[in-house]
């Protein structure tokens, strides 16, 4: 809270919606905005996140929405900063910035690594490419445009990621985003962040997710697609497309072991086995270290082209 209230160079409201804590939040809360006009706070029952969100942006009186947790931290000129941004590109619809941890802690093991991707994709080409593999804004440093947010639908309850889920949407839409190549926002990773405790947020939700907007985004015209790779996980996420109503066609891999043999009904091919024009879109359900780099290059190699004859997928 305070580091919001810090905020310099910006005008701006911070809207609070209290979502029925008993930890005395409110109260905190409230004895802050009786000192400042600036922060507004309303009282809500326990309704959760989503509800929470939405009530927030409902509130909200400006024409720019920006996000943010009230465990993380930001310098000063966060909001200023990627105003600026949002200002000089109209082009743009949502911006974001660099995330790192909170003063003396560090990002450990696939979180190091996924902060590590996240910060590295800053353009709008780049963000494009990569938003069928994760979500490549972290949601705490989101900056959007009001009529972006309502022309996409705003935030809604689906049992699977909120932030992921309305990003896809405004993805749909041509909706250009990119970030402030700067750490603007501390992150703060507690084993009981909801990411890591809700089952909204896990693997299973992300593909589901990423299936549903598949199936009624790139393949809404398609019954037929090809899986690169053909290991239990690929699978598992993979076959959240056909309760999309959409059909695998074959898998791809390039172990020896599986190539040739069939699984679940269908074939397993190599690269060179690819019949040529592509007949449908391949779709890359890999997620270890490197192994999406490998892909691309193996694609690029056969002249397929990312975002319409391949997808790199969660």
């Amino acid at each position: 809270m305070r580091c919001l209230l810090a905020q310099r160079d910006v005008d701006f409201e911070i809207v609070a919606v209290d979502d029925g804590s008993m930890d005395g939040s409110a109260e905190f809360l409230e004895a802050h905005a009786a000192r400042d006009a600036r922060l507004r706070v309303f009282r809500a029952p326990a309704r959760g996140i989503v509800a929470a969100l939405r009530d927030a942006c409902g509130r909200a009186r400006g024409s720019v929405f920006a996000r943010m947790d009230a465990d993380d931290t930001c310098p000063p000129d966060r909001l200023a900063k990627q105003l600026a941004l949002l200002n000089a590109r109209p082009d743009l619809g949502l911006v974001s910035c660099l995330v790192g941890p909170v003063q003396g802690a560090r990002f450990a093991g696939g979180y190091a690594h996924y902060v590590a991707w996240l910060n590295r994709l800053t353009e709008p080409e780049a963000i494009a490419r990569n938003v069928w593999a994760e979500c490549p804004l972290a949601h705490p440093t989101w900056m959007m445009r009001r009529e972006v947010y309502e022309q996409a639908g705003g935030y809604r309850e689906t049992g699977w990621p909120e932030d992921y889920d309305l990003m896809l949407r405004m993805h749909a839409r041509g909706v250009r985003m990119a970030k402030v190549p700067e750490v603007l926002l501390r992150w703060r990773d507690t084993p009981t962040r909801l990411s890591r405790t809700d089952p909204r947020y896990s693997d299973d939700a992300f593909a589901r997710c990423t299936a549903h907007h598949l199936a009624r985004g790139p393949f809404a015209n398609r019954r037929e697609v090809a899986v690169i790779g053909a290991g239990r996980t690929t699978r598992k996420r993979a076959e959240h497309l056909t309760s999309e109503g959409l059909s695998i066609a074959a898998y791809v891999d390039v172990d020896p072991r599986k190539i040739g043999h069939r699984v679940h009904g269908r074939a397993v091919l190599a690269w060179d086995e690819i019949p040529s024009p592509v007949p449908w879109p391949l779709l890359a359900y890999v997620g270890s270290r490197g192994a999406r780099e490998e892909i691309r290059a193996h694609a690029a190699e056969r002249g397929f082209r990312e975002g319409l004859d391949f997808f790199v997928c969660w």
